[in-house]
């Protein structure tokens, strides 16, 4: 397993100066991570982090192949030697399974397993209450916020209107988990 703090050296190089507002949400997703991170062991939660932390890399133009980051991110992991597991959070963050459907992408996308884990969906809960700018949102203003920065005709768009039912009951999950086991996390 790649540590968070080497990840955290990956993002950086790959999007800081590329696509700083692209690092400045990556930067807020791993601290919302950090957040989730005791519902876990503590290999598991490093994981969670690490995955945070590099679930966009696939932005990136130096690592873009397909042009659907959650795949390019995950090829570019996987290429560079680390984990599986690793790899599969990063290619199915954020309900990408859908989004792989409208593009035809499907078939790739299933190199990965989707492990459907609270791990999983802490993952998702960091990305989806973390606005571009690295501040703390909720899920809701977050896909209104997607919505209206792609447009209304954006495939993007579509997805998140086909996936805010996913998204919203990981979301809902990780907080039920997060305030029955008395993780204070911040709450918009």
């Amino acid at each position: 397993m790649i540590a968070s703090v080497r990840a955290h050296e990956i993002a950086r190089n790959l999007l800081s100066g590329v696509l700083p507002q692209r690092w400045e949400h990556v930067q807020g997703v791993a601290l919302r991570a950090r957040e989730a991170a005791p519902l876990f062991e503590s290999l598991e939660g490093e994981l969670l982090v690490s995955a945070a932390v590099l679930h966009d890399i696939g932005y990136s133009p130096d690592i873009a192949v397909t042009g659907f980051h959650p795949l390019d991110g995950a090829a570019f992991l996987s290429s560079n030697g680390v984990d599986r597991r690793l790899c599969a959070l990063v290619a199915h963050h954020s309900c990408a399974y859908r989004e792989a459907e409208l593009r035809g992408l499907s078939a790739k996308l299933a190199g990965w397993t989707d492990e459907a884990t609270a791990l999983r969906d802490a993952l998702w809960w960091a990305d989806m209450t973390t606005t571009p700018s690295g501040k703390t949102t909720n899920v809701h203003d977050r896909i209104e916020e997607i919505q209206k920065r792609y447009g209304p005709e954006d495939l993007v768009t579509f997805f998140v209107r086909q996936a805010k039912p996913e998204l919203v009951a990981a979301v809902e999950r990780t907080e039920r988990r997060l305030r029955a086991a008395g993780v204070d996390y911040i709450a918009k």
